[in-house]
């Protein structure tokens, strides 16, 4: 499999201060009921083809009966594929997916015959930052905008129809990047199909249907909650692509009410984390707790004393689920 950005840097868990936590607070997300993840985890829908983003958002909704569901990044009614759906509390996860990679597989279809060699040799030229000036008809301001494109590979030719699989920053818009292609050509070509097959760490091999989730749920209200688990993810698994910085359960409240963190309530950092970078911030037992923005490199945030080491971007976890006054304070291993 080709990779995304994140997938190249190779993290390490490094310890500042190893501790325990306290398993009468919070609870690890693989621990927490159906109910609540009905309320407060992700699925990873198949798209089809037909309805908008925002109508299987709302089927989703439906089928699970839940009060709200927001989706990752809008698709064009005839495209298919990966469609991460946060649920309920979960909804506002999906910014940081809006940002990240994607990956497609699009069927190009050239209007004139073209050697393969040089088809080969153009597509290349496509790999790395491109400039793009968005469609007439798109969501953003249509002015010219560069966009990276991380990789580009040719899966099947036949014809004149070209099936490739490309890597791309978040906000490339793939029939744009075909229409480019086939200028660049000099025969022109336009999209025939796509198809999205990766966002961050939902990828296609695990996408699920909507008849999927609704048999599921309907298994589950007769009693039965294996399948319905195996769909709903818990929340944390739309972070699988950020840097992570772990932290003492008695710092864990004051985060729940919006403070950002202090050097002192760090006990372990990912590797890789440079000043400014959007870390996940997590409990001991794995739960997030909230987003924010590194201050500091990895190596600052384990040798730091004093000050703010992460400032909190948005707060995930309730007030509450560690009461301060409740947690045992952390201590070394």
């Amino acid at each position: 499999m080709m990779k995304l950005p994140y997938e190249l840097i190779k993290r390490e868990v490094l310890v500042r201060k190893e501790a325990k936590t306290d398993e009468k607070h919070g609870s690890r997300p693989e621990e927490r009921t159906t109910k609540e993840l009905i309320n407060y985890g992700i699925i990873n829908i198949n798209k089809p083809s037909g309805p908008t983003s925002h109508q299987v958002s709302d089927y989703v909704k439906k089928i699970l009966k839940i009060d709200k569901a927001g989706h990752s990044g809008s698709l064009d009614p005839k495209v298919t594929g990966v469609l991460p759906i946060a649920l309920g509390k979960a909804t506002r996860i999906t910014d940081i997916l809006l940002k990240t990679g994607k990956e497609y597989v699009a069927l190009m279809h050239l209007h004139k015959d073209v050697e393969e060699k040089k088809l080969k040799a153009v597509l290349k030229e496509f790999v790395g930052e491109i400039k793009q000036l968005p469609p007439i008809k798109s969501a953003v301001k249509r002015q010219e905008r560069m966009r990276n494109i991380y990789y580009l590979e040719v899966m099947e030719i036949e014809g004149r129809d070209v099936l490739f699989r490309v890597g791309c920053q978040a906000g490339t818009y793939i029939r744009k990047l075909i229409h480019d292609i086939g200028l660049k050509l000099g025969v022109g070509a336009h999209m025939a199909q796509l198809i999205r097959t990766r966002v961050a760490s939902f990828t296609d091999r695990n996408m699920i249907t909507l008849h999927d989730l609704k048999d599921a749920y309907e298994t589950y209200k007769e009693g039965n909650e294996k399948e319905l688990r195996k769909i709903i993810l818990p929340i944390e698994k739309a972070t699988e692509h950020l840097p992570k910085v772990w932290v003492f359960d008695s710092a864990i409240n004051n985060l729940c009410h919006g403070a950002d963190l202090y050097f002192g309530g760090i006990s372990k950092v990912h590797s890789g984390i440079s000043d400014g970078n959007i870390v996940a911030v997590m409990s001991l037992k794995g739960e997030l707790v909230c987003l924010g923005k590194s201050e500091f490199s990895s190596e600052e945030l384990l040798e730091g004393l004093k000050g703010v080491a992460v400032k909190t971007s948005k707060v995930f976890m309730e007030i509450g689920v560690y009461l301060k006054e409740n947690v045992t304070k952390e201590h070394s291993l």
